[in-house]
C-alpha cells in the first residue's frame, strides 16, 4: 500500500530551529507509513487580498503542495504566547482565495517544542482554535515537548526513551486518523 502524503508546516524559518528538528524526528518515527514533505513557508508574501487576482508563484506552489497531501503536521514554536506570524500567514494563504481553501476535511496533528517547561502549550492552543475554524479534522492527542539540547541526536533520533515512546504513539495516532479520513486510501 502506498504511504500517506503528509505536508509538514513548521512555524519557524530559523536555521537551527528546534521545531524543525522535532518535525524531522517525527518524520523519522512515521516513515514506515507516511511520506513527509516539508513545505516552505518563508517564501510566501504577507497575505494581502490584492494579490489573489494573480497568485504569486510561491503561493501557487504552496497551495499545490497542500492539495497533494493526505494530511498536515503542524509544528510550532511559541512567539509572544501565540503562533508565529510565519505560520499564521501560511494558514491565511491556505484558506484563500475565497472558495479555494486547502484546509477543510483534511486530518491534522499539532505539536511543538520550546525550551520552557510548558513546551509551546499556549501556541498550540491558539493554533488549534485557528485550525478548528478552517474545518480541519484535528488529532486529539496533545504533545507539548520541552526541548533539551540532547533530546535529538545528530542522526535525528530522539535520544530519550520515554519521549520517543510518547512521540511514536502521537505519530501512530495521527497515522490512524489519516488512514481513516483520507479519500485516496479508502
Amino acid at each position: 500500500m502506498a504511504k500517506f502524503k503528509i505536508a509538514v508546516l513548521v512555524g519557524s524559518a530559523r536555521r537551527d530551529s528546534i521545531n524543525r528538528k522535532l518535525a524531522e524526528a517525527l518524520a523519522k518515527l512515521g516513515s514506515d507509513a507516511l511520506d513527509f514533505t516539508f513545505v516552505r513557508l518563508d517564501e510566501l508574501p504577507m497575505y494581502n487580498q490584492d494579490l489573489e487576482a494573480a497568485l504569486p508563484e510561491s503561493v501557487t506552489r504552496f497551495k499545490a503542495e497542500l492539495a497533494a497531501a493526505d494530511g498536515y503536521l503542524f509544528v510550532t514554536p511559541e512567539h509572544s504566547r501565540s503562533i508565529t506570524a510565519l505560520l499564521k500567514n501560511a494558514i491565511d494563504w491556505g484558506a484563500r482565495p475565497w472558495g479555494q481553501s486547502n484546509w477543510p476535511n483534511k486530518p491534522a496533528a499539532v505539536t511543538g517544542a520550546s525550551i520552557g517547561a510548558i513546551g509551546s502549550a499556549i501556541a498550540q492552543q491558539h493554533l488549534r482554535a485557528v485550525l478548528g475554524n478552517q474545518s480541519l479534522i484535528l488529532a486529539g492527542g496533545e504533545a507539548y515537548i520541552t526541548f533539551k539540547p540532547d533530546l535529538i541526536g545528530a542522526d535525528g533520533t530522539i535520544s530519550d526513551d520515554s519521549t520517543r515512546t510518547f512521540l511514536q504513539s502521537f505519530i501512530d495516532q495521527f497515522t490512524g486518523l489519516v488512514a481513516r479520513f483520507s479519500p485516496a486510501h479508502k
